[in-house]
């Protein structure tokens, strides 16, 4: 279906109740945090270390509010973003559409950048989005934090998109974001504990530039660099992880003072895997954000740019202190599950309602999803032998797909080729001029380590195939030279003049 044929349906679709019993309708409080990492949550892994040496290597994050989500809740362990970017990651959360179906296929900046990027302004308003049919049903709808689906004058205002109450949290800065749309979100749980809510609580944290405050980061002084005056990545992200939390766990104590919590809904996740320490911006902090076990980071294809945690506690349906490492569920699912969880009849979206794997009944996924990076990924190029000590690097024209022996190369790339989509338990990634393809058998391999692409034509060709359909059906746009490559500058000989 393409943009212009959903908005018809969409449009058509009355925001109906099929089961109209509006008092037993749950709440929703989704809280989404910006550029947090798998790794970067005590409940998905973050696990201290000391080296051999005696020195510390993670540290201990204490977040005991997302412990305790993890300890009332279920964490999955296979949830998507729809982008490995902020802007089509959340277009993805309110539309049910894969973003880039929408014009949205990078974060959303200045007209001008947006131009050259062959990026929309911002978010069609005709497109129905999750706040507005629960809006239409009787809803009390909030978005509190980060919004980053509107740029330039022209932009319509969070207001146009079903939302009854707005406010960016901007006005006590950056460094006390998260305590600013926690008291809004509180104030919000306040005004309409009587009357079914959704709220969104879109925090500015981790996202760069960090400014802890000396009391945040007071609980890990220790691991600081021990230099007068130069403060340690850990110490300044951990303090801003961990005051994040607290605010967290004030939103949660309202719910329960308020009595709201046995019939809302809470559900935490992050837009996109953690930022790269090697952006200027972000080097005050880099490398103390991890994508835990995954190859990737934000902006990349690969698990680590796209897979992150998604914790859901719903007391007395969705199970407490449970795993589901079976449901694959993505971005695009979070419109239709809600609808679904409300009774609403969903309009027509890339997604499906996934209210069963919410409720304890792991499901297997019908449709595939998809994903298109237009711009390269920043990081490191790994190229390890198999036995250790053969390592090389290689050029683009050296990985078309080819079969290897026991004693091959082991290509382990950061930089995702443009294209992904994974179906039931295959991911392929590959580019549109098929320079690279690779596959991985996710459930068994999601470090994605083997490739798989030379032991299964059949399944590449078939994946393939529905990938570029998919893709020609999106609007044109620039795409940047870069993108998808993976070579490296190898030494050349130098012609003598």
């Amino acid at each position: 279906m393409n943009r212009r044929d959903f908005l018809r349906t969409a449009a058509a679709a009355p925001a109906a109740l099929a089961n109209p019993q509006a008092a037993s309708r749950p709440n929703f409080l989704f809280i989404f945090c910006d550029d947090m990492g798998w790794g970067d949550l005590p409940s998905y892994g973050h696990a201290n270390t000391v080296a051999h040496g005696g020195w510390t290597v993670r540290g201990d994050l204490k977040m005991p509010h997302t412990d305790r989500l993890a300890k009332e809740g279920t964490r999955f362990t296979q949830f998507y973003v729809a982008s490995a970017v902020c802007s089509p990651s959340r277009a993805g959360i309110m539309t049910g559409q894969f973003p880039s179906r929408l014009g949205i296929h990078d974060y959303l900046a200045t007209p001008e950048q947006n131009r050259r990027h062959g990026v929309a302004d911002y978010l069609d308003p005709k497109t129905p989005t999750v706040t507005r049919l629960l809006q239409q049903s009787g809803y009390a709808t909030g978005h509190f934090g980060k919004w980053h689906l509107g740029s330039g004058n022209a932009a319509p205002a969070p207001e146009q998109y079903g939302i009854n109450r707005y406010d960016a949290c901007m006005k006590n800065g950056r460094v006390r974001s998260s305590e600013t749309i926690a008291t809004e979100a509180i104030s919000f749980l306040e005004q309409n504990r009587s009357q079914p809510f959704f709220l969104n609580a879109w925090l500015y944290d981790p996202h760069s530039p960090l400014q802890p405050t000396e009391e945040m980061m007071e609980p890990y002084k220790s691991l600081g660099t021990g230099w007068v005056g130069h403060r340690g990545a850990m110490e300044i992200y951990y303090g801003v992880l961990t005051n994040m939390d607290h605010h967290i766990g004030r939103m949660l104590d309202k719910l329960d003072q308020l009595g709201l919590a046995e019939n809302t809904v809470v559900m935490l996740s992050s837009d996109n895997g953690p930022e790269s320490g090697l952006i200027p911006f972000v080097s005050h902090y880099g490398g103390a954000a991890t994508a835990g076990p995954f190859r990737g980071i934000k902006r990349s294809l690969y698990e680590g740019g796209i897979r992150t945690p998604f914790t859901v506690r719903w007391p007395g349906r969705t199970p407490a202190g449970k795993v589901d490492d079976a449901s694959v569920i993505g971005g695009v699912d979070f419109l239709p599950t809600v609808c679904g969880l409300t009774g609403l009849n969903a309009p027509a979206t890339d997604g499906e309602n996934c209210a069963d794997a919410l409720q304890g009944k792991p499901r297997t996924r019908r449709k595939p999803l998809f994903w298109e990076n237009r711009f390269p990924v920043y990081g490191h190029l790994l190229d390890k032998s198999a036995k250790g000590h053969e390592a090389r690097l290689q050029t683009d024209e050296e990985l078309r797909l080819k079969p290897r022996g026991a004693g091959s190369v082991l290509r382990v790339f950061l930089k995702s080729p443009m294209l992904a989509s994974r179906n039931r338990n295959w991911k392929l990634l590959m580019n549109p001029d098929r320079s690279r393809l690779e596959l991985y058998d996710i459930p068994r391999d999601p470090t994605e380590m083997n490739n798989q692409a030379a032991a299964h034509p059949q399944i590449v060709k078939s994946m393939s195939a529905r990938l570029m359909a998919w893709q020609k059906e999106l609007p044109k746009g620039y795409v940047d030279p870069a993108a998808g490559k993976s070579n490296y500058p190898w030494p050349k000989p130098i012609e003598s003049r």
